[in-house]
């Protein structure tokens, strides 16, 4: 499945509470995005929290901004990605 950084910008900075009703949102995202064949592995947050960097994978670009219009989440940027493990040079 091909890989993707979502770029997303929060101008009011992204703040998901670190509760029950946090688990439940991000939750929400999951199984909304799973509904179009898109998985949400991790995602990075700049200090001001006005920035997310989010790894997804997924059929296509499309599926992508599909369901981040479900999740009513903003996407600046979609890059197509592929993985670089340093520790694979390791002799």
């Amino acid at each position: 499945m091909p890989r993707y950084i979502v770029e997303r910008t929060f101008p009011e900075g992204l703040h998901i509470p670190i509760t029950a009703d946090g688990a439940k949102a991000c939750e929400g995202v999951i199984g909304t995005n799973a509904q179009s064949g898109v998985t949400w592995i991790h995602s990075y947050v700049s200090d001001d929290l006005r920035k997310t960097y989010c790894l997804y994978e997924a059929p296509s670009p499309d599926a992508i901004r599909e369901t981040a219009e479900l999740n009513h989440l903003p996407v600046d940027k979609i890059t197509a990605v592929t993985e670089l493990d340093p520790y694979f040079y390791k002799g």
